[in-house]
């Protein structure tokens, strides 16, 4: 089974190995992670809509995007009245902890490019019947690596976007497992953890 959602995430990530994830920000501080991120090349980013309170951070991100050409995602979307509410904000795709039908089927509706989260062969199974072949592998630092090359052998089509607990330390190790994409949060933060990331997309 096609699905649009792995067009997109094709052509979104491509020569892009990382995402930056900006969770917990006000609005100035994600705009500001923000501009620090596409200034270091790494041009996705996802704000995390867990709670209500988040919303406006997610509306300056993509605004700031907007401006600037770069695509801005809502993540941590659970239910399909959040599908809705992250589409009339102007997400450019949405992020999922875990794979949910409802919420990936409202995603389709509205035509929003949807990432699941799996953590079993199960769940990824489940994820490709309804064909997402781009799933976020979370939590990426307790499954480890050799979860993912575990994978990877009976799934081969999966492009896993590892997440959760993702930095510059380990971002190499989960790319060279098979991982097509890290994404990082708190690492932006830090100058040498930055500079290093910018690098992995510099020499993709």
């Amino acid at each position: 089974m096609s699905n649009p959602s792995t067009a997109y995430f094709d052509d979104l990530f491509a020569g892009q190995p990382v995402m930056a994830i900006l969770r917990g920000f006000d609005p100035a501080g994600t705009v500001a992670l923000c501009e620090r991120a596409w200034a270091a090349g790494i041009d996705v980013v996802e704000v995390p809509v867990q709670s209500p309170d988040a919303l406006p951070s997610l509306h300056a991100a993509v605004a700031a995007g907007r401006d600037r050409g770069r695509p801005v995602g809502a993540g941590t979307v659970v239910t399909p009245d959040q599908v809705r509410t992250v589409y009339e904000a102007g997400a450019a795709f949405t992020v999922a902890p875990g794979y949910d039908p409802e919420v990936a089927a409202e995603c389709s509706r509205l035509g929003l490019a949807h990432l699941p989260g799996v953590a079993t062969s199960s769940e990824i199974g489940r994820a490709l019947r309804t064909g997402h072949t781009w799933l976020k592998a979370f939590p990426a630092s307790e499954l480890g690596t050799g979860w993912i090359r575990a994978q990877l052998a009976p799934f081969p089509t999966v492009k896993f976007v590892a997440t959760g607990g993702v930095d510059a330390d380990n971002a190499e190790a989960f790319l060279g497992a098979g991982c097509r994409v890290v994404a990082v949060g708190s690492a932006l933060q830090d100058p040498r953890q930055l500079d290093l990331l910018g690098r992995l997309t510099a020499h993709r």
